[in-house]
C-alpha cells in the first residue's frame, strides 16, 4: 500500500529583491534554493556567485526582479579580505595545500606601498581553481586532475584598495573592483610583490553596486521569521536600478511604452539628471515601475519591461 502523497504547497508570485548575508560553507545556488523554499517563490535567481568560503552580500531576485539581475552581474563589488603572507597554496586560499613557505620580512609600510601599486587598471591571470571554461570544461576540473592549462591575462579595474589591519603575517584590506576580479589572485599577486607569497584566508562581500549589507538578513533569521516578517525584508524591484536616473510617463505614453513602442524624447518631460543618461528606469505617473529603457537618436526605447497585474 503506497503512502498518501503530501499536498503540494502552492508557490507564490513574488516580485522583489532579498539582500542575503550568505554564511560560510554554502554555495550561492544552495543559498538561493533555501531562500526560494522559505518564500515559496515561483521564480528566483541570484546575481552572480559568491564562493562557498566567502560570506556576505548575495542579492537574490524574485519574479520580475530576475529580469534585471544582469545589471548587478556587471556592477562593481566591494570586499573585505584577509590574506596570510608567507605561504602560497594550490587554490590561492585556505582550502588548498601549501606550495611553498617563505619568510615574511616586510613591515606595514611595505604593505601599504604594495597595495598602492595595485590600484587602477591591472592584468590578472585567472586561477586554475575557477569556473572559467576551457574547451567546454571548467578550469577547476583540469586543476583537480593535476593539469595546468594556459590562461590569458584579463584586464580588471581596482577602484580602491585600503589597508584595514596589519598583524603580520595576516593583512586585512578592503577592495572595490570591477566585475571579473579574483580577490584570491589579487592577494597572491600582492604577496609576490612583497617577495613572500600569500593566500586568502577570509573573504566577505560588503557591496554590490549601490547595494550594501546594511539591510541584509541571514538565512537563520529568515528561517525563524513569520512569512509576513520575511516579506518585510524584500526590497522593491527597482532596488536593483537605483543608479539609473528616473523618467516618469503620462497615461498615454505609459500605454505605448508597455506595448514596446519607442517614444520621442522631444515629447517627454525629462529631468536634467536623466537627459544624457544612456539608460533610465521608467515609471508611470503614479509611481509604478514600468521597466528600463535606452535613450538615443531622439527616442526612448523600451529595453526590459516589468509585467504587473493590469499592465
Amino acid at each position: 500500500m503506497t503512502a498518501p502523497q503530501r499536498p503540494r504547497v502552492p508557490r507564490r508570485a513574488l516580485d522583489g529583491v532579498l539582500l542575503l548575508d550568505k554564511p560560510i560553507g554554502l554555495s550561492s545556488n544552495d543559498a538561493l534554493i533555501r531562500a526560494k523554499r522559505l518564500y515559496l517563490a515561483k521564480k528566483a535567481g541570484h546575481t552572480g556567485t559568491l564562493d562557498p568560503l566567502a560570506t556576505g552580500l548575495l542579492p537574490l531576485c524574485f519574479g520580475e526582479a530576475t529580469k534585471f539581475s544582469q545589471d548587478l552581474l556587471e556592477a562593481d563589488k566591494t570586499y573585505e579580505a584577509t590574506m596570510r603572507l608567507g605561504i602560497r597554496t594550490t587554490t590561492g586560499d585556505a582550502e588548498g595545500e601549501a606550495l611553498d613557505t617563505r619568510a615574511v620580512t616586510c613591515d606595514e609600510a611595505a604593505v601599504r606601498v604594495a597595495l598602492a601599486r595595485f590600484i587602477g587598471d591591472i592584468v590578472q591571470v585567472p586561477p586554475m581553481y575557477s569556473a572559467l571554461k576551457r574547451d567546454g570544461k571548467p578550469l577547476y576540473e583540469y586543476a583537480r586532475a593535476g593539469q595546468t592549462v594556459a590562461r590569458e591575462g584579463r584586464q580588471v579595474m581596482i577602484h580602491a584598495l585600503e589597508l584595514i589591519a596589519c598583524a603580520l603575517p595576516d593583512v586585512t584590506f578592503r577592495v572595490t573592483c570591477s566585475k571579473g576580479t579574483y580577490v584570491r589572485t589579487l592577494a597572491e599577486d600582492i604577496g609576490e610583490a612583497l617577495g613572500c607569497g600569500a593566500h586568502l584566508v577570509a573573504l566577505r562581500r560588503t557591496g554590490v553596486g549601490a547595494l550594501t549589507l546594511e539591510h541584509a538578513v541571514t538565512l537563520d533569521a529568515l528561517s525563524d521569521a513569520t512569512q509576513a516578517e520575511r516579506d518585510g525584508w524584500l526590497q522593491p524591484v527597482d532596488a536593483l536600478l537605483s543608479t539609473f536616473p528616473e523618467v516618469h510617463l503620462n497615461e498615454d505614453d505609459t500605454r505605448r511604452f508597455l506595448h514596446g513602442q519607442r517614444l520621442k524624447l522631444s515629447s517627454l518631460t525629462i529631468g536634467a539628471d536623466a537627459a544624457n543618461a544612456p539608460r533610465v528606469r521608467v515609471y508611470a505617473a503614479q509611481g509604478r515601475l514600468l521597466g528600463v529603457a535606452k535613450q538615443g537618436e531622439g527616442v526612448l526605447a523600451p529595453e526590459r519591461l516589468v509585467v504587473t497585474t493590469g499592465s
